[in-house]
Parts: structure tokens; C-alpha cells; sequence
């Protein structure tokens, strides 16, 4: 939790963190919506999904919240995600959890983009965040809410990130985490939830079967929380940052297209909703960019699904990928995430380990970012619609990449001389 001199200096619109009216102004969230048939819920009570098993999407009173900061307001604030806060879910900022997650730069990469035939390409690098990953902002916000209405223990299936990330913060809230993932997750993130204190087992399987015991253990143990991948609302809130991170940057502007690597598709769920809210309270204009669902072509669900014309996903049948994050075989979230390509004008694309490791190593050389497998499959697919033609070279394009490569090591092969402590370096070639 944030102490209260912070609350002080951090958050001047909260005039007493006790007072009846302090909490209330910190945050504009009026309730829960079905995202399969609008139904409204309860945002004050401990969620999972809707009756229908459809995640729940927090809303907000935009007319309230535009009404009390604004654009101007918020560039004083502290440079992490909690600058937007009347746009998330925590009510008291007694509660807010943080590791100073947010405001990751959003990079021009010229050399890269003049090699690939797009000059205004832009990296919007999540690998800088606590943890190492994109999945810290969701935590921050999932975790803080969940301690606001009581939650004493998260329990989540991940693929490596997710579970590092929310044991880190759950650790930082005093509460227990209790984390399962696929005995092909990367060994870092193994560590990372290891050394901050999380229950954590292997599984035998895929994301899905690590989920099933998840739901089976959250049954029987009081006080926890499922927070796998859409079935809390909050989540979402965190990672919506992204695309607020995004405009602000480019003042208050949207670029053409945004890139992002999609397994269990929240982020560019998120993004989107962002987008959305941002053009509700008058604060974006114009059109929207583009969305570009990435996969790796070992397990594109949500790509094949797009280009047949349906509006939710089949899993495959042997899902692989050395971009593990995004080894998902069906999304919860999938009929969102075809929603937001086709509602922008958007697209989705599939590319290959070679062309996303090809991709990893070719920006690195170009502009020093070693970024991670799932980062590397969107510069791949800048390139792959760069040649199709789908994307001119006119635009601004801006790619997520959502990890940094330190935490996929084996992704890149270190084969180099040794030499004699009497021998000579070789003659410049």
C-alpha cells in the first residue's frame, strides 16, 4: 500500500484519504457490464465473470470524470499508471499497491523502421516495468482492488509472465499467491514468483490444463481470488494504461496502427476500451488506429478465426511456439479481440518462430533493444504487411513489446571464441 504522505503529494484531488468525500473523488467507477448482454453488476462486491461466463468490463461516469481532471491536470502527476486514476477501479488511494509501474517510453526506432520500409515506427517498450513485463500493470491495479474488497489470496494459471507479476504484487499487498504454469514456462519467471513468496507448482500441460486446477484449488480455500485471464474485471484496467500511455505521449494524438501480440488477447482488449474512453470524454478525436492482433503461427486462433469471418475462435490442435506468452490455444476474451481488429479497420497476423526470432535479433542490431519473442512476432508482422502492401509506409505505426528479452535467454544462441590470455584479438574484418 502507498503511505499517506504519498497520498498527499501524489494525488492532490483527495483533500483527506479518511473523509467520507476523499475516496470517492479518486475514482469515477460506477459498476460491472457483461460483455455478452450489457448487464449490469455490482462493482463493490468481490466478481468473477457474468452469469453468461463472459468477462465483465468496468465502466465509469466519463461525464463526472471529465468534468473533474483533465489532459493538463494529469501531465502534474507522478509519471506511472495511477496519473489516470479517476479512470480506474480503486476507490480509496489507501489501497492503491505499487512498484511504480507505467509511463514506459514510447521509442522512435528510424534505423529499424527505414530497414523495413515504415520511417515512423514507434516501440512503446513494456519490458522496462517492474517484473520485466506488460503483466505488471494489470497486477498493480488487479491486486489493489482485490485488497480493497477484501481478497487475502490470488490464485491464477499463467504462461510465465502473469504469475511472476501478480505474486510480485500480492507479496507487496501482504497477501498470498498460490500460481500454477506449464513446465515449458520460462525458468526466470519460475524465479520470480519463487523468491517473492508464491505457492507455485508445475503443470504437466498448457495454460488451459493449469487453469483447471486453479478452479479446482480456489473452491476449497477461503479468501482467494480466480484471477486468471478475464474472469476478474480488473485486470484489464491496468493494462488499458497502455493506450492512455500512448496518446498522451504523442500529445494527446492516436497513432495509424498499434501492433500488439495477442495470446490471451487482454491487452488489446484493453487498449481499445482505452481508445474509446479516451474519445468519450473528448480528449481523442478522429479515428481510431488500427489494431493488429499478432500470433505466432503455431497457435493463431485468433487469426484464423478473423480471416474466416467468425466471431470466436477454435483452439488448435497442437499449440507451440518459442513466443511462449502467447501460447493460448482459446481465449475467454476472443470474440473482444476480433471486435477490436474489425471495429478499427484492423487486421490479424500470424508469423513463424523463424521470422519473429529473424525479427528479435534485426532490431537489436539496429537500434540495441533486445525485446521479447512475443515484442519481436509484431516487428515480424510490421515487415510481413509492410511487403503486402497493407500497411504504405506512410503511417504511424507504434508496436507493443511487451517484455524484455532478459527473460526468454535461450531465445538467443551464444556461440563465441575463446581466447588464450596470451593470444591476440583477430584483425578487424
Amino acid at each position: 500500500m502507498i503511505g499517506r504522505d504519498r497520498i498527499a503529494t501524489e494525488f492532490p484531488l483527495v483533500v483527506n484519504a479518511t473523509s467520507s468525500t476523499g475516496p470517492d473523488q479518486f475514482s469515477t467507477l460506477s459498476h460491472l457490464e457483461c460483455s455478452r448482454d450489457g448487464s449490469r453488476h455490482d462493482a463493490d462486491v468481490v466478481q468473477g465473470t457474468s452469469p453468461l461466463g463472459a468477462p465483465l468490463l468496468a465502466r465509469y461516469d466519463l461525464e463526472r470524470a471529465a468534468a473533474t481532471v483533465t489532459p493538463a491536470r494529469i501531465a502534474t502527476r507522478a509519471p506511472d499508471l495511477w496519473r489516470y486514476h479517476e479512470l480506474l477501479p480503486v476507490r480509496d488511494p489507501a489501497h492503491v499497491v505499487t512498484l511504480g509501474e507505467g509511463m514506459t517510453p514510447l521509442l522512435d526506432l528510424p534505423r529499424h523502421g527505414a530497414r523495413i520500409g515504415v520511417p515512423t515506427l514507434r516501440m512503446k517498450d513494456e519490458g522496462l516495468v517492474p517484473t520485466g513485463a506488460f503483466k505488471a500493470r494489470g497486477a498493480a491495479v488487479g491486486v489493489s482492488r482485490a485488497a480493497e474488497l477484501g481478497v487475502t489470496g490470488i490464485a491464477m494459471p499463467t504462461n510465465g509472465n502473469a504469475g511472476a507479476a501478480w505474486a510480485a504484487y500480492a507479496a507487496r499487498a501482504g497477501m498470498r499467491a498460490l500460481v500454477t504454469m506449464p513446465v515449458d514456462a520460462p525458468v526466470i519467471t519460475r524465479r520470480e514468483c519463487v523468491v517473492t513468496g508464491a505457492e507455485l507448482y508445475l503443470v504437466d500441460g498448457l495454460i488451459g490444463d493449469a487453469g483447471a486446477l486453479i478452479k479446482a484449488a480456489v473452491a476449497e480455500r477461503s479468501g482467494y481470488q480466480d484471477t486468471s485471464t478475464l474472469r476478474e474485471p480488473y485486470r484489464l484496467e491496468g493494462k488499458k494504461t497502455m493506450g492512455y500511455e500512448i496518446v498522451e505521449q504523442l500529445g494527446w494524438r492516436a497513432p495509424d496502427v498499434i501492433l500488439y501480440p495477442t495470446g490471451g488477447g487482454v491487452g488489446i482488449i484493453a487498449i481499445h476500451k482505452a481508445l474509446l474512453e479516451l474519445r468519450e470524454l473528448g480528449w481523442l478525436t478522429g479515428d481510431l488506429p488500427r489494431l493488429v492482433a499478432v500470433q505466432a503461427a503455431g497457435c493463431a486462433p485468433i487469426v484464423e478465426a478473423f480471416h474466416a469471418g467468425l466471431d470466436e475462435s477454435s483452439p488448435p490442435a497442437d499449440a507451440h511456439t518459442v513466443a511462449f506468452g502467447i501460447t493460448v490455444p482459446k481465449a475467454l476474451g476472443d470474440f473482444l479481440v476480433l471486435d477490436a481488429v474489425r471495429s478499427t479497420g484492423g487486421t490479424a497476423v500470424a508469423v513463424t518462430d523463424e521470422e519473429l526470432l529473424a525479427a528479435q535479433g534485426a532490431l537489436a542490431r539496429d537500434e540495441g533493444s533486445w525485446v521479447c519473442p512475443e515484442g519481436a512476432a509484431c516487428f515480424a508482422a510490421v515487415a510481413q504487411l509492410r511487403e503486402s502492401g497493407w500497411l504504405t509506409g506512410a503511417e504511424d505505426v507504434v508496436v507493443l513489446n511487451t517484455g524484455t528479452g532478459l527473460i526468454y535467454p535461450d531465445t538467443v544462441p551464444v556461440d563465441v571464441p575463446v581466447l588464450a590470455k596470451t593470444g591476440a584479438i583477430p584483425a578487424m574484418p
